[in-house]
């Protein structure tokens, strides 16, 4: 046997090994990395819950300035109940972001002068110290601005993170950032945001007045409210969600906690797709989806048939006894052969 056959036979299996590695992974960087060109320059639209911002339809990067303030305000827990909420976009949950992967971000926070405190932001979608909290910590009256890009695509939490963190959060400091891929997510007919939380106040759920938080509770994670979108019924009755008979919603879904899981439900339909923790694994056809705390899920459904769904956390005793309930609406024609009454 001719050794050095061999050898060089064995050697060129090496090099075109390493050659189609090294395409692979130019390919990779190509399509799916950070050296996308850059271009042009814009201010980010935010909206306040239960809206979102309008799918992004440009096919590159490009500088997006974000301007966000912290309000510390007095708003509605319940009827006939107050809270002094510490907020972002002076509503709870806050502002809601949404850029493109590769996106740079230049992030502007201001605290309003009559605050009485300072703030800043940790955002999970950052590839940073502190997720931006580190520099961006801002007095009352001031503003503090920080850069960073958006590597990663996804669904993410953001949140205040001055000492304490927890008692900034349970006040009602967080928000959704998304990071939509390059592609863009598939079209949908609705989509809409909502935010799970929970409050800990002195006095039980129900009481009448304006109530302070209570440090004790929230150690014990013993929350008297757990709601969406900030208060007891934001988003039922009167101000429930409305969709249509044949239509694709999505639902943006975050958990700020800071304490507790969120099993995230909608009664009477299935989520034919589940993006998992925010990010690109999706699953389908699944009743009820878990949120961690600091985490979120993106979930779609079409809706078949009209009538009102209940959104709940389906730890059940958080929707009859602390508030998580809000729903949506939907109009049109029965479709007996999908659900009918005798």
């Amino acid at each position: 046997m001719n050794m050095n056959k061999i050898s060089r036979n064995f050697l060129s299996v090496i090099i075109v090994a390493v050659i189609s590695t090294g395409c692979k992974n130019s390919d990779k960087n190509k399509n799916g990395g950070t050296d996308e060109e850059v271009s042009g320059q814009e201010t980010a639209q935010l909206s306040l819950a239960p809206m979102v911002p309008p799918p992004i339809t440009r096919n590159h990067p490009t500088k997006v300035v974000v301007n966000l303030t912290t309000v510390e305000k007095v708003m509605r827990l319940a009827d006939s109940t107050q809270y002094m909420f510490w907020t972002f976009g002076a509503a709870v949950p806050g502002n809601f972001i949404r850029v493109r992967q590769n996106d740079e971000i230049e992030l502007n926070l201001t605290n309003a002068p009559d605050s009485k405190l300072s703030h800043s932001i940790d955002l999970h979608a950052v590839n940073g110290p502190g997720g931006g909290a580190e520099f961006s910590s801002v007095a009352p009256g001031h503003t503090s601005t920080f850069h960073f890009k958006a590597l990663n695509p996804g669904l993410f939490v953001y949140h205040c993170a001055t000492a304490p963190v927890p008692m900034h959060i349970a006040n009602g400091m967080y928000g959704l950032i998304l990071v939509e891929p390059k592609g863009g997510l598939p079209k949908v007919d609705r989509e809409y945001y909502i935010m799970q939380s929970e409050f800990y106040t002195k006095q039980s759920f129900g009481f009448k007045g304006l109530q302070e938080f209570d440090m004790d509770k929230g150690i014990k994670e013993q929350a008297e409210y757990v709601v969406f979108n900030g208060s007891v019924n934001a988003n039922a009755g009167k101000n429930a969600l409305i969709a249509k008979v044949g239509e694709t919603v999505r639902l943006f879904v975050g958990n700020g906690g800071p304490n507790l899981v969120s099993s995230f439900h909608v009664i009477g339909e299935i989520f034919e797709n589940v993006y998992l923790e925010g990010g690109e694994t999706i699953s389908h056809n699944m009743g009820t989806t878990l949120i961690p705390s600091g985490g979120a899920a993106i979930v779609e459904m079409k809706m078949n048939v009209p009538g009102t769904y209940n959104i709940v956390d389906h730890s059940i005793f958080r929707v009859f006894n602390k508030g998580a309930l809000a729903q949506i609406k939907v109009s049109g024609r029965e479709d007996s052969t999908i659900f009918r009454r005798n």
